[in-house]
């Protein structure tokens, strides 16, 4: 106490004589940031599908956040504008208080009573007043005037003290006359010696720098004042070296000016007096009263002065001025303490008052001084002749001593240490004391900083943006103490920083493992108690490693050259591997379904800490602890995956108990348990993927198994779908089923959705495997499920139209039943009115796929009603079939609905051509007819082309006798017709149609005994014309038949061979040669159903001609009925 009362003392004596002075203030705001907490999940219970897959859901969501790097969201980077300028007590001074605010601040700061305080007063005012002094720094000069021929001056100044007495104030005309030092000059009288300076002489130059500090004694600061001239050194020049001197002339200007400085010259050595000095030049003067010098100082520019109004001076002078005590009647003083730790004192004690009038838990003070406070410490420092590097090195002490009881502003700490840094660059050196004073400064600050990086994550949470940029001004803070390092005499830093910075980020790490495991998963504990809080453990260490890549480590990199991330992901990285494999190992006899669980969700996690290294560019993961840290949780993620089936099917089974198999919503045309089956696929595939099973033989079992399963549980739901909607009765009347249109929607969904959930089980097969390929496994099983979907969508479309049956029916008959009087558009008429309105509602309750499906089955079944109705009516007239015609060409334009419905190349296809042929053979003559059987023939090939056997025969037509020339060769691998397994094989040979060659007939070979191979070698001829054989239809049939002694003879096979290509008719032949063609092996076959439908239509003709062609043919039918 006594102490401070001694520095309350000395304040208080400078109180009394200080000048006034300004400083301006800084304030920065101050914002924290809450860091809110996600609530913690409990278990899934086994046997519930729902809370099974919320379960689930949590762990996806969990790992939405750990795709790639992350990426902060609340970081102010280095990059940021800079802070705000600390508080410098040298500049931006604030309005002086008046002295009795002054002292009553004092009396505050020092708790004084109003009687010590007044004590204080009287003491201060009855001590012996203080010596004064005057630092003046003459730094430089500017744009001063050419004096010298050269254009050049080479100037100097002289300063001194003049005390009052030695300034002239004569009235009147001396007025305009200033004082002035000259060498001689009898104006003023002589100055003592101890009150004049002189600088050194800048040669040839308009803006020297002197860069000189001069001391001088104030007797009375009120009345003296600073003199300072400027003058031009000119020594004498002879005339001689004047002309030597001819080169420096510049322009014409110097060049009058030289002349003039010859005269001068020639005038001083000849007939000027002792006294009279023609020498020096004056350049200008200042006259600065000391009582105008402020207590802190003046740094600036002074423009000079004329000695009078005739004098022609320009220019500048930078001076720096500061009037400081030099003895003080002070006890600090006579017990020999310096102003070096009196300010000290003082200013440590003003700190703790001013940061006192803050709010208590503010940590972003910067240092901001009241107006007496800055007064004070002002003076103080002023007067106590403290250098600038000493006042940085002061605050710097103080200010980061009072930071470790009261936390200040980083940036404010910041801010001394640069502007320590640098006067410490512009001074030479400090006192021994005074720098181990600062070195143990460093020190203390440096393990203060250490211990808060130790705890990293309480005092800067990575989520905290205000926490995350005081962290960034510590580190720059600890950066800017190792510029200072080399620099010590008395090395303050027993190692690098950075490697202490390294070994403290290290053990806060291990710190704070172990109080997360502590708290979360003590080892105390058994292990099945022990697994929740380890997993809680491992999504902890994720989400720090997070922090630590994305936010702190390119701090520590950038400032320090500290790889935090690496030293921090390595070390939490073994120390979680290590907890796990022994945790496994526990377990692994004790497997249960809730212990299969936790241990699943772990093993994610593991394997998200694992990947986030490899994601890294550069990083590989087989070096670190993790690697191979799936072979222990192999058994719990198969056993999860039976539970994920199981579990699936249950889900599902809700899901269909509870659907209504109505559309979700107007926008949607599934009903609600397609929405969750396809949601459960996608969240099995994206679980999937986050398992990402590092051994290829491994992953290809559990994939396999896993997509089984699926397919399973697909089809399962589409069992469960047909039992819901058989059990539910339809409305009466009603053709179109809304609940069957729902199912066939919902089996669309769940096939697109299971499709896409089972290529994302793709795992890759080997080191070798092609990637983008699917594996044969997985491709196979989709392919299966597509067929039963496939199929199932059939049978539902099947099941749908069926209702359609008996409406389509009765509206074909209306068509075949109107009488030839109406028109055809009115006879087709009801049966599109019908169409157009159930078309409309299939339109409006099945998505594009399924009524696509749906009209190919209705246009089947519109097809089949006609032949239907075709073959039920016989001997009609032309017009009946032309209505039909008409009525197909409607339907075909009605579907394809102008490129919006079917495409014309599927309505055009199976049984439209059936019809269409139909259709055209009713509207044909009966020999068209015909043609049209054999020109079915020509056109039919064997289905299996081995079954019925071969001929080989070979044709020519000789066109000099106009005959046909047929041989049959040999056949093979006929049919076994006989008991014994051969046959009795012969062939008949016969031209067609017969109104082309009608007084050609039939001719055979010899029958072949007991053979499936006979050899015949027989030649035929047909006495016919060329022209017959080019006819539309002419073709050389052949019958195999098999010979039977005791019945009928069986049908073995035909064939048919085109007139039109045989040698001599296609081609005639040249000199009428006969030439045989080549070998023609055909393929035997029974009559197919269009040969039978040109049969069929003949039957119907009464024609004589219709008649006798059907009856032969019925003749060949009897052969062929006991064909197998």
């Amino acid at each position: 106490m006594s102490a401070l009362l001694e520095i309350k003392s000395s304040v208080l004596r400078q109180v009394q004589v200080c000048p006034s002075f300004r400083r301006r203030a800084e304030q920065e705001p101050e914002s924290t940031n809450a860091d809110p907490r996600e609530p913690a999940t409990g278990a899934w219970k086994p046997g519930d599908g729902v809370e099974f897959f919320a379960q689930m859901r949590l762990l996806l969501k969990k790992g939405e956040g750990r795709q790639g790097l992350p990426c902060p969201e609340v970081l102010l980077r280095s990059s940021s504008p800079a802070p705000a300028e600390p508080v410098d007590p040298n500049r931006g001074l604030r309005v002086l208080a008046q002295e009795e605010a002054l002292l009553g601040y004092l009396q505050q700061v020092f708790g004084t009573s109003p009687e010590e305080h007044a004590e204080a007063i009287g003491h201060v005012k009855a001590a012996k007043a203080p010596s004064y002094a005057l630092k003046v720094s003459v730094m430089r000069a500017k744009n001063l005037l050419a004096k010298d021929p050269n254009g050049f001056s080479d100037p100097y100044c002289m300063l001194g003290i003049l005390p009052a007495s030695g300034a002239p104030r004569e009235p009147g005309a001396q007025k305009e006359q200033r004082f002035s030092f000259r060498k001689g000059g009898k104006r003023g009288g002589p100055l003592p010696a101890k009150c004049i300076r002189v600088t050194e002489v800048k040669s040839s130059t308009l803006n020297p720098v002197w860069k000189e500090h001069f001391l001088f004694e104030i007797e009375d600061v009120s009345t003296d004042q600073l003199h300072l001239d400027i003058w031009d050194h000119d020594d004498d020049v002879s005339l001689v070296e004047a002309c030597r001197k001819l080169n420096e002339v510049i322009g014409l200007k110097g060049m009058s000016r030289y002349f003039k400085q010859i005269v001068k010259s020639a005038r001083a050595n000849g007939t000027a007096g002792p006294t009279e000095d023609h020498t020096d030049d004056f350049l200008g003067c200042l006259n600065i009263p000391v009582q105008e010098v402020p207590v802190a100082g003046v740094d600036r520019w002074f423009k000079l002065e004329p000695r009078s109004s005739a004098s022609r001076v320009q220019g500048d002078c930078h001076l720096v001025l500061k009037l400081i005590t030099t003895q003080r009647d002070t006890a600090m003083s006579q017990r020999g303490r310096s102003g070096f730790l009196s300010y000290l004192l003082l200013l440590s004690r003003l700190l703790q008052f001013e940061h006192r009038a803050e709010e208590p838990n503010s940590s972003s003070w910067r240092g901001e001084l009241s107006a007496p406070a800055a007064t004070v410490l002002c003076l103080h420092g002023a007067q106590s002749n403290l250098s600038p590097l000493q006042l940085a090195v002061l605050h710097w002490q103080v200010s980061s001593r009072h930071h470790q009881t009261r936390t200040l502003d980083y940036g404010y700490l910041l801010g001394l240490l640069e502007d320590l840094q640098v006067h410490w660059e512009e001074a030479a050196s400090l006192p021994q004391e005074q720098e181990e004073s600062l070195a143990d400064s460093f020190s203390a600050f440096s393990e203060f900083g250490l211990q808060l990086l130790r705890q990293l994550r309480d005092y800067f949470p990575a989520t905290n943006s205000t926490a995350v940029c005081r962290l960034e001004l510590l580190l720059k803070c600890l950066g800017k103490l190792q510029v200072f390092q080399p620099s010590f005499e008395i090395c303050p830093f027993e190692t690098e920083l950075n490697m202490d910075v390294a070994a403290a980020l290290k053990r806060g790490n291990r710190e704070w493992y172990d109080r997360m495991l502590n708290t979360k998963s003590a080892r105390e504990q058994p292990g099945p108690q022990r697994l929740p809080g380890l997993i809680e453990l491992a999504d902890a260490i994720y989400d720090d490693l997070q922090s630590c890549f994305s936010i702190y480590a390119s701090l520590f990199h950038s400032i320090l050259k500290v790889d935090f991330f690496t030293l921090t992901f390595r070390q939490l990285e073994r120390l979680v591997a290590e907890e796990a494999w022994v945790l496994t190992e526990e377990l692994s006899p004790k497997m249960t379904l809730e212990v299969a669980s936790g241990l699943f969700e772990l093993y994610l996690t593991l394997a998200d800490i694992q990947r986030f290294w490899s994601s890294i560019p550069g990083r590989d993961s087989r070096s670190l602890a993790l690697a191979g840290i799936h072979a222990p949780f192999l058994p719990a993620v198969k056993l999860w995956l039976q539970v994920l089936r199981d579990q699936t099917k249950w889900r599902l089974q809700g899901a269909v108990d509870v659907d209504t198999l109505e559309p979700m919503d107007t926008t949607s045309k599934h009903s609600s348990s397609a929405a969750t089956a396809g949601l459960c696929f996608s969240h099995i595939q994206e679980l999937w993927l986050r398992l990402a099973w590092p051994d290829p033989p491994q992953a290809q079992v559990l994939g396999t198994q896993l997509s089984q399963d699926m397919c399973e549980a697909v089809l399962f739901y589409t069992e469960l779908l047909r039992k819901k909607v058989d059990t539910q009765p339809g409305a009466a009347g009603e053709t179109v089923s809304e609940p069957l249109c729902v199912v066939l929607n919902n089996v669309e969904l769940v096939r697109k959705a299971a499709g896409q959930a089972l290529r994302g089980l793709a795992w890759v097969e080997g080191p070798a495997g092609p990637e983008g390929v699917l594996p044969r496994p997985l491709l196979s099983c989709m392919q299966a499920l597509d067929e039963d979907l496939q199929r199932e969508a059939r049978t539902v479309t099947a099941h749908l139209t069926s209702k359609m049956v008996g409406d389509i029916r009765k509206y074909v008959q209306h068509v075949s039943l109107s009488p030839d009087s109406i028109q055809n558009e009115e006879a087709v008429a009801p049966l599109m009115k019908y169409l157009d309105e159930k078309l409309a509602l299939l339109n409006a309750s099945l998505v594009k796929e399924h009524l696509s499906r749906v009209l190919e089955a209705l246009w089947e079944l519109l097809l089949q009603a006609i032949l239907q109705a075709l073959g039920a009516d016989r001997d009609v007239s032309a017009d009946f079939y032309g209505r039909f015609h008409f009525t197909l060409e409607a339907l075909v334009s009605f579907f394809h609905a102008e490129g919006q419905g079917l495409p014309l190349e599927s309505l055009r296809d199976g049984s439209y051509k059936r019809l269409e042929e139909e259709l055209r053979l009713h509207k044909c003559s009966t020999r068209e007819c015909i043609e049209q059987f054999y020109l079915d023939k020509l056109k039919q090939r064997s289905l299996e082309q081995n079954r019925f056997g071969r001929l080989s025969v070979r044709c020519h037509y000789e066109a000099a006798e106009q005959r046909l020339a047929v041989e049959v060769l040999h056949a093979a691998d006929l049919l076994p017709l006989d008991a014994n397994g051969l046959s009795d094989p012969f062939v008949i040979v016969e031209l067609g149609p017969p109104h082309l060659f009608p007084l050609v007939r039939s001719q055979r070979t010899q029958v072949k005994a007991r053979t499936l191979h006979p050899v015949y070698d027989e030649l035929f001829h047909f006495s016919v014309p060329a022209e017959a054989c080019r006819r539309r239809g002419a073709c050389v049939l052949f019958t195999v038949m098999d010979h039977d002694w005791l019945s009928t003879n069986d049908f073995a096979g035909e064939a048919a061979l085109g007139l039109g290509s045989v040698s001599g008719i296609a081609r005639p032949q040249v000199g009428g040669a006969v030439r045989a063609g080549q070998p023609v092996t055909l393929h035997l076959c029974r009559p197919r159903a269009q040969v039978r439908s040109a049969l069929r239509m003949l039957e119907g003709r009464g024609s004589k001609e219709a008649q006798e062609f059907v009856k032969k043919l019925k003749e060949l039918e009897k052969y062929m009925e006991a064909d197998p």
